[in-house]
C-alpha cells in the first residue's frame, strides 16, 4: 500500500511538472499553463515599420530627454544684473586708478569680503564697505579714499562678477520635482526637456533677474536612462539586472555586462520592447545567440534603445528537475519520518518480549562479552 501511494504520488508530481515546464519563465501569478506565463512568440505585425537597428546599422537616437535624476552641468556666460544693482559679499568688483602711487597701483579685482568690504592695501587706507551701494556709489566712496593719500587719483569702478554666477554655474541634479536649484534665483521645471529647451527655459526664467542672460547646458551625468536583463534560473528565481543606457549597446554587450550566459541558461532568448497599446503593448525580438556568437551574424544583434528588456530563458531539463525535486521534496521527508517511526516502533515492541531477554537485543540480562547467559531448569 505505501508502495502504491508512493508511485500515485510520483505519477502526479511528474505531470504537474511537465505542466509548470510547459507554463515558460513563470512570470506571473496566474494558474499554471496559463498563456501569460509561456514564452512570447514573435508576431511579425508589432515590428515597428523602419528597419530595426542592429550591430553593423546603428542608428543615432533623438535628442535626449532630461528627466530625473540626471545631473546637469550649467555655465553661466553672460550675467549683467538689471540696474540699479547693489553690491552683495561674494561679488567681484573691477577696481582702477590712475595718479596712484607707482609703488602701489590700483588695476584689478577685489573680492567683496563677507563683512561687505574691499581692501585697497595699507596704502590707500585698508578696508572701504560697499555692500549694499551701487557701483557708482562705490566710484565716488573709492575715489574720496584714495585722494586722501593720492590727491589727483581718478578711480573707476565696475562690476567684473556677480555671485549669481556662482550660484549657477556647476553640477545642478534634476530633483524628484523636475526642476532644478538656481539658488536665490529659484527654480527652473526642465523633465521632459531637451537640451536646448532647458536652456531656453533657463534663460527665459533668469532674465527676470538679469539683463540678456546666457547659459549653456549639456548633460554631466547620463541617470535616467537604463535597460534591463532578465536571467530565468530555471524555476529559482530570476535574476534582474539594471544597466545605464548609452546609446551604443547592443544585445551581445548586455549579455557581456551581466558576465555572460549562467550555468543553467538556454540559448533561447528575445528582446521584448516596449511598443503603443495597439500593437500588445510590447515587440518581441527573437535573437538567434549561436549566429551571433558562432557565426558571427548581426542580423538579430539588435541595437538596444531605454526601456529594452533582454530576457534569457533556462535550459527546460533543468528547469524541470528543479521543479521536480521541489514537489518531491515534502514527499520524501513525509516517507522519512513514516519509516523513521515505523522503525522506532518495531524496535520498542521487540525489546518488550519475553524471548528479547535471552538473545542479547532485549533488557534483560544479555550474552556480551564476559557474562554467561542464565538458562532455566525444564
Amino acid at each position: 500500500m505505501v508502495r502504491e501511494g508512493f508511485l500515485r504520488r510520483l505519477a502526479a508530481g511528474l505531470v504537474l511538472a511537465a505542466v509548470a515546464l510547459g507554463g515558460g519563465a513563470g512570470c506571473c501569478s496566474l494558474p499554471l499553463g496559463h498563456k501569460c506565463c509561456k514564452p512570447p512568440k514573435f508576431d511579425p505585425c508589432c515590428l515597428p515599420d523602419t528597419p530595426v537597428p542592429k550591430e553593423l546599422n546603428k542608428v543615432s537616437l533623438p535628442p535626449y530627454v532630461v528627466e530625473t535624476p540626471d545631473i546637469l552641468l550649467i555655465d553661466a556666460v553672460r550675467m549683467i544684473p538689471l540696474p540699479p544693482y547693489r553690491v552683495e559679499p561674494q561679488d567681484v568688483l573691477f577696481v582702477s586708478g590712475k595718479g596712484v602711487f607707482d609703488t602701489d597701483p590700483i588695476n584689478g579685482l577685489y573680492p567683496v569680503d563677507a563683512d561687505g568690504t574691499i581692501n585697497l592695501g595699507p596704502a590707500y587706507g585698508g578696508q572701504i564697505r560697499v555692500a549694499d551701494l551701487t557701483t557708482e556709489e562705490i566710484q565716488r566712496i573709492v575715489q574720496n579714499k584714495v585722494r586722501m593719500f593720492a590727491k589727483a587719483a581718478e578711480m573707476t569702478v565696475s562690476l567684473a562678477q556677480s555671485r549669481g554666477v556662482q550660484m549657477i554655474s556647476g553640477q545642478h541634479m534634476v530633483g524628484p520635482d523636475g526642476t532644478v536649484s538656481l539658488g536665490n534665483y529659484g527654480s527652473v521645471y526642465v523633465a521632459g526637456m531637451t537640451k536646448a529647451q532647458v536652456k531656453a527655459a533657463i534663460e527665459s526664467h533668469l532674465a527676470k533677474y538679469l539683463y540678456r542672460p546666457e547659459v549653456t547646458v549639456d548633460v554631466y551625468a547620463f541617470n535616467s536612462k537604463f535597460y534591463y536583463v532578465i536571467t530565468d534560473f530555471a524555476g529559482a528565481g530570476q535574476q534582474v539586472a539594471k544597466l545605464p543606457h548609452t546609446g551604443n549597446e547592443t544585445v551581445l554587450d548586455a549579455v557581456a555586462n551581466i558576465g555572460g550566459l549562467s550555468a543553467v541558461s538556454s540559448k533561447k532568448l528575445w528582446v521584448a520592447r516596449p511598443a503603443p497599446t495597439d500593437c500588445g503593448n510590447v515587440q518581441i525580438l527573437p535573437v538567434d545567440w549561436c549566429g551571433i556568437t558562432m557565426r558571427g551574424e548581426v542580423k538579430t544583434n539588435f541595437q538596444l534603445l531605454p526601456g529594452d528588456r533582454v530576457f534569457i530563458m533556462s535550459q527546460p531539463l533543468t528547469k524541470f528537475d528543479t521543479i521536480y525535486a521541489r514537489m518531491l521534496a515534502p514527499v520524501q521527508r513525509t516517507l522519512g519520518v513514516a519509516i523513521y517511526g515505523a522503525s522506532a516502533y518495531n524496535t520498542i515492541r521487540y525489546a518488550a518480549t519475553p524471548l528479547s531477554r535471552f538473545n542479547g537485543t532485549g533488557t534483560g540480562v544479555g550474552t556480551g562479552a564476559g557474562v554467561t547467559p542464565i538458562i532455566p531448569i525444564q
